[in-house]
């Protein structure tokens, strides 16, 4: 017996010493240019195994397993280097690394600027560029919510009922931003309001903003600005994307993406369906909070091989959607109705655009777009049933004069229908139904003119001729100059905008509530005259940390801006040309700062005034903050795949209309911010799984901000406070307070 014991006590010994013997090490040095490289991420591929350089360069990783390993060293602004070694036993191998420099994160290529494809850096044009990588730092099911963490860019929420809503940009309203999809118009007009969701975030290959008018371009409605919703490329897309998530709210979202060729054919397929049935009235206003929707979204690309190798690609995207938000023991028998307030609204919006480059010697592109939005609704017992067509030709010429001119000449012409069940589609004796009908061709010619090496200086004008109000010049000046090693870029911008308002397709307040619409006399189409600075200073420090520092001033002066009054007569929204003028100004600043220890902050802040000036008086714009600011600071670790992500926004009090006298609803919001984190596994480099909380300082307006949410018909008003009735329109940010949510990524490439 004590020998067998003794043979079993040797036997674990052995065991023991040929478990620790299958281990080995790694160790090297990492460098640039020969110089050594501190906080680089060296790991082993496929475990937990992994350690940062020191400041010498140096790294060493222990009890790595014996046989063939991948050695991966990665770090922002060098390419991923992987290398395969074979360990041994009790050995230490050795194995350095020369970092590759990679300028695709510092630099990508932007459209949106000057209609051309160019890098960042080399745009006149200030060109903000954001990846999905961005938004999956705090997963949205739209894009309308995922602008949340965007600086200078909020999503407003206009409607307490239905949670309908617009991007103001440098608090300018949703109307003076102009969407769209792969450079084609898209969002505008009647879809303003509801065409920013469905848009399936799987295809979606990064999202471009201009920041100021860009009319000369666009045409009348980029007043404020644009976002250019780009997506990807069949080519380069992945065979299979799935993208899920849920919240502790019941809501429910899910993103498809499937590339396919037929022929010599390349195909993108995307499908987002999003789903919320859960009624929820936390703060007790007899109203739900969220509104309940059920929406899908298809989205089909094709691009077309051709011999010569030109563009041909058509894009098309349907949506359907059944929104509803209102008294919680509301049903569908009462759409419409009197007994149980709801707002019900059935939305279908078909879309469809593309690109066709003609087979000459020369660089002339045809763009095209089409769509058609349907709208079917119920606000209370108010009918607002809607359709609205629109489509749009573009012939551009892309050539150059001599060494120093860029030209790019176009031809466009928009062609919109709109038809509502309103007074707004009356005849002038306000009895015979009659659509808007709004031809509008248009010319434009851009020269970018290359002054010196570092200096460009990009002139255009566009011409403009509305069949209803006759022509428009959009005049556009950009100057830019950088340095040689591009570090310091500095960009000057004027130039001009025009838009024609359509108060029922753009304005949901005009809707909802028991305000009566009052037009005081015939509204002329605004304009404005913009100006803005921008400075960007780009730093690479000695241990490859890399910081990014971008800042605008702007400025913004509006003639015969419409802006509704609430405050005139509490019973009425007066919709009118301002008899003064308007501003909107302020400064913005940006940084990006990327540590090689995993560590990244992104953070801006706003400081703004948008202000209107009547009859020598000054005011505050209601609903606009003075100062806003975002933040993102994520850590990843290598080593084990784990990231971590903390995002943000805080907003100044902003002035909020009230019903006058005895409303006792404070007359500003309070400071408030939206704060979020997320912690991401990826267990390979085609699934992982994230989760987190959104709200976390669980946030809620005020409960009384629905005025008299207990008799939403004013049936039983009081005669001492008639200007008391039912009022939804006191809203500034969403009701949905704090929720868990996870979700899951997967791809086949």
């Amino acid at each position: 017996m004590h020998l067998k014991k003794t043979y079993i006590f040797f036997f674990l010994c052995s065991l023991s010493f040929l478990s620790y013997a299958q281990k080995g090490s790694v160790k090297g040095k990492v460098t640039f240019k020969e110089k050594p490289m501190a906080y680089i991420d060296v790991y082993i591929s496929g475990t937990s195994l992994g350690t940062s350089t020191n400041e010498n360069g140096d790294y060493t990783i222990n009890n790595v397993s014996v046989g063939k390993q991948k050695i991966i060293v990665s770090a922002l602004g060098f390419k991923t280097l992987a290398r395969k070694k074979a360990i041994k036993s009790n050995t230490a191998t050795i194995q350095n690394f020369s970092l590759i420099e990679d300028s695709s994160d510092l630099d990508e290529v932007v459209v949106s600027g000057t209609l051309k494809a160019v890098k960042k850096l080399d745009s006149p044009v200030a060109v903000e560029v954001y990846s999905p990588t961005f938004f999956k730092k705090n997963p949205a099911p739209s894009v309308f919510e995922s602008m949340q963490n965007v600086n200078g860019v909020r999503p407003q929420v206009n409607c307490s009922v239905c949670n309908t809503g617009d991007i103001h940009i440098n608090g300018l309203e949703g109307p003076y931003t102009f969407v769209l999809i792969d450079g084609m118009p898209i969002v505008s007009g009647l879809s303003t309001v509801y065409g920013l969701t469905g848009i399936p975030q799987a295809l979606v290959e990064r999202i471009e903003i201009v920041k100021g008018p860009a009319s000369t371009l666009y045409g009348s409605e980029a007043v404020g600005g644009i976002i250019n919703i780009i997506t990807k490329k069949p080519s380069s897309a992945p065979k299979l994307t799935v993208e899920t998530f849920g919240s502790s709210w019941g809501e429910i979202n899910t993103d498809l993406g499937f590339k396919y060729t037929l022929g010599k054919t390349d195909g993108l397929l995307g499908i987002n369906y999003f789903n919320y049935q859960n009624p929820i009235d936390n703060n007790n206003d007899g109203f739900t909070d969220l509104t309940l929707q059920d929406r899908i979204s298809i989205f089909n690309k094709f691009t077309f091989n051709r011999k010569s190798n030109k563009l041909f690609t058509i894009a098309g995207r349907y949506m359907y959607e059944d929104r509803f938000g209102g008294e919680v023991d509301w049903k569908p028998i009462h759409r419409g109705g009197t007994d149980v307030y709801g707002e019900s609204i059935f939305t279908s919006r078909w879309e469809t655009f593309g690109t066709y480059e003609l087979p000459t010697s020369e660089k002339l592109s045809l763009q095209f777009s089409a769509n058609g939005h349907n709208q079917n609704s119920y606000y209370g017992d108010t009918s607002y049933n809607a359709d609205q067509y629109i489509g749009f030709g573009q012939l551009t010429w892309d050539t150059s004069f001599g060494k120093h001119h860029d030209i790019l000449v176009g031809a466009a012409y928009r062609y919109t229908y709109y038809d509502d069940n309103t007074f707004a589609t009356l005849d002038s004796a306000g009895i015979n139904n009659q659509p808007s009908i709004i031809h509008l061709p248009g010319l434009f010619v851009q020269d970018e003119i290359q002054l010196a090496k570092n200096n460009k200086l990009l002139l255009g004008l566009r011409y403009d001729h509305n069949s209803l109000h006759g022509s428009i010049f959009s005049p556009r000046l950009n100057y830019k100059w950088n340095s040689e090693n591009n570090e310091d870029v500095l960009r000057i911008s004027i130039g001009n905008g025009f838009r024609v308002a359509n108060i029922f397709t753009e304005d949901h307040a005009a809707l909802t509530g028991s305000r009566d619409v009052v037009f005081d006399g015939e509204l002329l189409p605004e304009t404005s005259w913009n100006a803005n600075i921008n400075y960007v200073k780009n730093i690479v420090t000695k241990n490859s940390t890399i910081i990014n520092f971008d800042a605008t001033a702007f400025y913004t002066h509006f003639d015969n801006k419409i802006i509704p009054d609430y405050e005139t007569n509490v019973n009425q929204i007066i919709y009118a040309n301002l008899d003064g003028y308007a501003t909107s100004k302020g400064v913005s600043i940006n940084t990006n700062i990327t540590w090689q220890n995993g560590l990244s902050i992104i953070a801006g802040a706003t400081l703004m005034d948008v202000s209107t000036t009547e009859n020598g008086i000054t005011e505050r714009q209601l609903l606009t903050e003075s100062f806003s600011a975002t933040w993102n600071v994520s850590y990843n670790i290598p080593s084990i795949d784990l990231k971590l992500d903390y995002t943000g926004n805080v907003y100044a009090p902003m002035e909020l209309p009230l019903l006058g006298i005895g409303d006792t609803r404070d007359p500003n919001s309070p400071w408030y911010s939206i704060q979020n984190i997320q912690l991401t596994k990826k267990f390979n480099s085609n699934f992982e799984i994230f989760g987190g909380v959104k709200n976390i300082l669980n946030f809620t307006p005020a409960a009384n901000s629905i005025l008299r949410s207990f008799d939403p018909f004013d049936k039983n008003l009081d005669p001492a406070a008639p200007n008391l009735t039912f009022d939804p329109t006191y809203v500034y940010a969403s009701n949905q307070g704090a929720r868990a949510f996870l979700g899951l990524r997967y791809k086949i490439f």
